[in-house]
């Protein structure tokens, strides 16, 4: 039987190929409505084999404070539990923050426009970044946010910029961007969340996929991910990624459908002293 371009899409959105979710939120953010642990129980239960926790930054309304993002190292970063089945599963958490795109970061002490202090982002495992309200850039000024974002990636510890296509909020030089992504090995997401109808970013739905088609064409790294604030939304995208298939993005032009694919990246970028311990840790269990 040959299956047509419209069963093969089916099929994949069905069988759900995201095995990592590279931008969970927790309770840490504020605005999040589960726990660590909880997050960690939902992943495992939906077979998923890694999340980032990437909460919020102190320059938002109730965001997590650099201690909170320091501390994350008490956070388990391999974690094996029995199913409801029997069945013993694994789960890598990346300990990780969605840092803000600021003006002056002097009082956090980046040199790169965040609100996650240098010697915080150097130690974790994942470094998301994004603009979000009330934090600088609410003046819509394009060339003021390009710059910002374009030296923002070029911190050797950021990883990841989230929800880029939001532009109707915070517009930028799409190209200049992808271009800056590219030349310093920045991820740039496609976020599920963006298309929630009833979402903080509902006005761009549509302009973070083209923003994806675009990336996409010019030979970016990209994930697709949830942005849950909630433990029941880990690993969901799939309307993004329904879109994407439409545009004619393949699931596997993201990065995240094995964990590792994302360490074999991430490992291939930067020492992250926390993730090199998990290293270590599952090597001595797999000898055990």
């Amino acid at each position: 039987m040959i299956e047509t371009k419209e069963q093969v899409s089916m099929s994949q959105l069905n069988a759900s190929p995201f095995k990592a979710d590279l931008h969970v939120h927790t309770i840490g953010s504020g605005h999040g409505f589960s726990t660590v642990e909880e997050n960690i129980a939902a992943a495992l239960a939906k077979g998923m084999e890694l999340i980032a926790l990437t909460d919020h930054g102190p320059a938002v309304p109730q965001g997590a404070h650099n201690w909170y993002f320091w501390n994350l190292s008490h956070v388990p970063g391999l974690v094996s539990r029995a199913l409801a089945d029997g069945e013993v599963k694994e789960l890598t958490v990346l300990r990780g923050c969605e840092a803000n795109i600021i003006p002056d970061s002097t009082l956090y002490q980046s040199q790169w426009g965040l609100d996650v202090a240098d010697i915080v982002t150097q130690r974790l495992d994942y470094v998301t970044i994004g603009f979000h309200p009330t934090t600088g850039f609410d003046d819509r000024d394009i060339d003021a946010n390009t710059a910002a974002v374009v030296k923002a990636m070029q911190s050797p510890y950021v990883d990841q910029l989230n929800h880029p296509g939001n532009v109707r909020e915070f517009p930028i030089d799409s190209d200049a961007v992808i271009a800056a992504a590219i030349e310093n090995n920045v991820i740039l997401e496609l976020n599920n969340s963006s298309l929630n109808p009833l979402g903080a970013r509902a006005e761009s739905k549509m302009l973070e996929i083209d923003f994806a088609e675009k990336a996409y064409a010019a030979g970016a790294t990209l994930s697709i991910n949830s942005d849950a604030h909630f433990s029941a939304g880990i690993g969901k995208v799939q309307p993004a990624l329904a879109y994407a298939l439409e545009r004619g993005i393949p699931a596997d032009a993201f990065i995240n459908t094995s964990a590792a694919r994302v360490l074999t990246h991430l490992e291939a970028k930067r020492p992250r002293p926390l993730l090199e311990a998990n290293r270590i840790e599952r090597e001595q269990n797999s000898c055990s």
